[in-house]
C-alpha cells in the first residue's frame, strides 16, 4: 500500500525551553491516518497535518469503547540522529489487543514503514535534552455512525507524536505506591492484557483515592481473591526478595510490558534468580518484614524504571531501601536508556534507527 504525504504548510513554532515539556501536552506538525471499511480491508494510508478529526455523535466507539492504543518512543543520540526502540514489538502487542476487541488485524511491516515514515518527516521535534524523547502513540477506534453492540464495520488508525520530558517530574526518586483493596481493574478472561480505553478508565476512581493520599500510582490486586499482586496503574511490578527478582506471571490480566520483557532478558542475561509467578500481598508484607524485600520497582514505556520506596497496604507503610533506588532498579534504568540514547552498545537487538 502506497503512503501517502502531505505536508502541513503552518509549522507550528517547536518548544524553546524542553525542561518544560512536560507529558502528552504538546503535538508535532503531522499525524499518519488509515482507514478500514468492511469488504476493503486497511487502505488510503496517509501522513497529514496534524488536527482535528470528525466524528458522528452515534460513532460506536464513544457508546461502547471498541479502542486500542500503544505507546512507545524515539530518542535522540549523541552524534544526532534518532531512534527507537523495540518497535516491532508494540505493532505485536497492539494486533494481539485487536484480536481481542474485535478490531481487524493490520500488517506489522507496513506500520513499522509507515512509522518510520512519520518520524522522519518530524524528526526535528524529537528533544535533544538528556530524557526527553518523542513519546508515540498508535490508536485504532471504531468510527461507524450506530448505536449498537456489535463489532464496528469502519475504523480509524491514527499515530500521534509527542516531544515529552520525564514521565514524572520527580525524576528516578522513589514513587509511593498505595494497594487498592477495594475495586478491581481486571478479571482472568477480560480484557487486562489488551492495551484498551476501558482499562485506564476503570482505573481513575483508585488513582484518585491514591492522590488523595498523597500517592503516586495505585497497585492492582487480583479480582477474584484480591490477594494476588497484578500491576500498577501505569507500568509492571517487580519485587527483589532475598535477592530473587520476582514479577508477577502474565495470566490474562496483566498488561505484557514491552519494558517488563526487557527488564527480564537483561536480568536473566545477567545471571540473576527471576521468576514469574504468582505473588501475593501478604508474602511481600512477609518479607518486608523479615527484612528480605530488598527493592521494589515499576517498568513501562513512559517511566522506563519506576523505584518504589513507600507501600502502603491498609494500615501498614513500608519503607522500602530506606525510600532509595536499589542497585537493580538503578542498573536496569542506566543500561536501557543508555541503549534507547545510543550511550551503550544495542547488543540486544532492540535498536530501530531512523
Amino acid at each position: 500500500m502506497e503512503i501517502k504525504v502531505q505536508k502541513t504548510t503552518s509549522p507550528k513554532a517547536k518548544p524553546t525551553d524542553e525542561t518544560k515539556l512536560g507529558f502528552g501536552h504538546v503535538f508535532t506538525d503531522h499525524m499518519f491516518v488509515m482507514n478500514y471499511d468492511a469488504g476493503e480491508g486497511w487502505h488510503d494510508a496517509r501522513i497529514v497535518p496534524y488536527g482535528e478529526i470528525s466524528l458522528s455523535p452515534a460513532a460506536m466507539c464513544l457508546h461502547y469503547g471498541q479502542e486500542i492504543f500503544e505507546g512507545l518512543k524515539a530518542y535522540r543520540t549523541a552524534d544526532g540522529s534518532v531512534q527507537m526502540f523495540r518497535p516491532q514489538e508494540n505493532f505485536k502487542r497492539m494486533n494481539n489487543s485487536a484480536e481481542r476487541m474485535v478490531i481487524p488485524k493490520f500488517d506489522e511491516e507496513f506500520m513499522l514503514k509507515a512509522l518510520r515514515q512519520l518520524v522522519e518527516l518530524d524528526k526535528d521535534w524529537v528533544p535533544h535534552t538528556d530524557g526527553a524523547s518523542l513519546y508515540i502513540r498508535p490508536f485504532i477506534f471504531a468510527t461507524d455512525p450506530y448505536v449498537g453492540v456489535k463489532p464496528a464495520d469502519h475504523y480509524l488508525f491514527l499515530i500521534i507524536l509527542s516531544p515529552s520530558g520525564a514521565y514524572y517530574s520527580t525524576g528516578l526518586n522513589p514513587v509511593k505506591i498505595y494497594v487498592e483493596q477495594k475495586y478491581v481493574r481486571a478479571v482472568r478472561g477480560g480484557t487486562g492484557f489488551a492495551k484498551t480505553a476501558a482499562n485506564y478508565a476503570v482505573s481513575l476512581k483508585s488513582q484518585d483515592e491514591a492522590h488523595n493520599q498523597d500517592y503516586e500510582q495505585v497497585l492492582w490486586l487480583d479480582g477474584v481473591e484480591q490477594k494476588y499482586i497484578e500491576e500498577v496503574g501505569s507500568m509492571n511490578i517487580f519485587f527483589v526478595i532475598d535477592g530473587e527478582v520476582i514479577t508477577p506471571q502474565l495470566t490474562g490480566s496483566v498488561l505484557p510490558g514491552i519494558t517488563r520483557k526487557s527488564s527480564l532478558e537483561l536480568c536473566k542475561k545477567w545471571g540473576m534468580k527471576v521468576s514469574e509467578r504468582r505473588i501475593t500481598i501478604q508474602e511481600v508484607a512477609d518479607a518486608y518484614d523479615a527484612g528480605k524485600l530488598d527493592e521494589v520497582f515499576g517498568t513501562g514505556t513512559a517511566a522506563v524504571i519506576s523505584p518504589v520506596g513507600h507501600l502502603k497496604w491498609g494500615d501498614k507503610i513500608m519503607t522500602i531501601n530506606d525510600n532509595k533506588i536499589g542497585s537493580i532498579s538503578q542498573k536496569l534504568y542506566d543500561t536501557m536508556t543508555g541503549i534507547q540514547y545510543g550511550k551503550l552498545p544495542d547488543d540486544m537487538g532492540w535498536i530501530e534507527k531512523i
